[in-house]
């Protein structure tokens, strides 16, 4: 068979991918080495991870918070089986989605392991050991990242585990040991802290989501420590050993002092590195950098002229929204037309409770390229739609030139940021000013009123409401 594209992995890059390019008029295939389509995001990371924090929230509210709102339940329980079961089900329902958008698309699937033959044969090594050769005028690679390690780290993936195991646990730890203060860290140690287990952070760098804004990173500790979390930062670990149901993680702290945590499951959250295991680059002479990574151009094309390569196994942020947006881009740009993408303006997020989110430039990015800027700040607090949800921790911060009023960067923690942050993102694809933002009539009451009073705090110095 002979395709115009030729897409290897079926993750939200790849599959977005396929479906872009067959609605411009390509013969599209896409080849999945496993047998539910999705990749990482789907299967056994952002969908269902956020199934359990969902159903983990639910039950964290119930405990602490239905009183206060005059609702009286008798102690409530939880059973974790049923909401792994219900997290399988959400998981089923999407994936299978999935394969109706490739059905839709008149998208061709093969099930299989897809390896270069050569530049223009991609190979498919079926389960059974049976394999099929197909062409493609372009390939694309999408097949993402799979979870890192440290050397000296033994993954058992029974007490010593990666967020894969995580998402698949039997039962809610005692005292769940976190390497790494991160997204996937924090995320899924809040899901267990919630449903009873002790959670110890212990990090590298000096503060958690090392690479956001500082003033995110203080907050989202404060208010994670206030639910009963527990962190250690600047603190390097040297060794991991399990003893039977226990794992003794060792580390040396900021003093340089050695400390010790026990715990009986450890769960290593150290970020994630491309995959491109089997894919047989060197068949087709595809040359990946000193990390392991695809080597790319603008256009996302590899020093192969006709194979592209999107989401985590390139350069950048891991992101499912950002492979998605690179999907697009390569199947627009083959399909003659002259898409863009600004990767500035590509938002990360955190879905603990409250929620993290952000945009553009952090301060400390800016006092790096020595841009004069501005800074407004508005308490989640002092919002009505939040004192009446009672969610009421967290900011919004609004970063805009100096000179020029440009809004550089917003950053946000509290209640459903993650969706309110794409507010701060179309303002900034427009290049609008803090003014432009602070003059908008936002409804009343919502928590997107944070965003108009703090672009005020950055634009005049004076939020109304504070």
């Amino acid at each position: 068979m002979k395709y115009d594209i030729i897409v290897i992995g079926s993750g939200p890059g790849g599959y977005i991918s396929a479906v872009r390019a067959s609605q411009l008029g390509k013969k599209v295939a896409i080849i999945e080495k496993y047998s539910t389509l999705g990749g990482t995001c789907l299967n056994v990371g952002c969908i269902p991870s956020k199934a359990l924090l969902d159903s983990s929230h639910h039950y964290y509210d119930a405990v602490h918070h239905f009183e206060e709102h005059g609702i009286s339940v008798e102690k409530p329980s939880f059973d974790f089986s049923k909401m792994v079961e219900r997290k399988e089900n959400v998981v089923t329902t999407t994936t299978g989605g999935i394969k109706y958008l490739m059905d839709k698309n008149n998208i061709d699937v093969y099930e299989g392991l897809g390896s270069f033959e050569d530049a223009t044969h991609v190979k498919i090594t079926k389960s059974d050991g049976s394999s099929e050769v197909i062409e493609g005028t372009n390939t694309i690679i999408a097949t993402g990242s799979k979870p890192s390690t440290l050397p000296f780290i033994s993954l058992d993936k029974e007490r010593v585990i990666t967020s894969t195991e995580a998402l698949k646990l039997k039962e809610v730890p005692k005292h769940l040991l976190v390497i790494g203060g991160g997204v996937i860290g924090l995320e899924l140690g809040s899901v267990y802290k919630r449903l009873g287990a002790d959670v110890t952070v212990i990090e590298y760098a000096p503060k958690i989501t090392p690479t956001m804004d500082a003033d995110v990173s203080k907050e989202l500790t404060k208010v994670l420590k206030k639910q009963g979390m527990k962190f250690n930062v600047s603190t390097g670990v040297t060794s991991v050993e399990r003893n039977g149901d226990e794992v003794v993680v060792k580390a040396n702290n900021k003093k340089g002092e050695e400390v010790t945590f026990t715990g009986d499951y450890c769960l290593v959250a150290v970020g994630r590195k491309a995959y491109t295991e089997g894919l047989g680059l060197e068949k087709a002479g595809v040359k990946v950098n000193e990390r392991g990574q695809v080597d790319v151009n603008d256009h996302l094309q590899t020093n192969i002229s006709n194979i592209y390569a999107i989401g985590d196994v390139v350069k950048g942020a891991m992101l499912a929204h950002k492979a998605e947006e690179e999907g697009v881009v390569v199947a627009e740009y083959l399909a003659g037309e002259k898409p863009h993408i600004d990767y500035n303006l590509i938002p990360g997020i955190v879905y603990t409770w409250p929620e993290v989110a952000a945009v553009g430039k952090t301060e400390q990015e800016l006092k790096d390229a020595k841009i004069d800027y501005k800074s407004g700040k508005f308490s989640m607090r002092a919002l009505g739609r939040s004192r009446a949800s009672g969610d009421i921790d967290g900011f919004v911060k609004v970063l805009a030139d100096k000179n020029t009023d440009e809004i550089l960067g917003v950053h946000m923690v509290g209640a459903r940021v993650a969706d309110l942050i794409m507010e701060a993102a179309v303002a900034m694809e427009y290049r609008a000013s803090a003014e432009d933002l602070a003059r908008i009539c936002h409804g009343h009451p919502t928590y997107s009123e944070a965003v108009k009073e703090a672009a005020k705090a950055a634009w005049d110095g004076k939020p109304l409401n504070a």
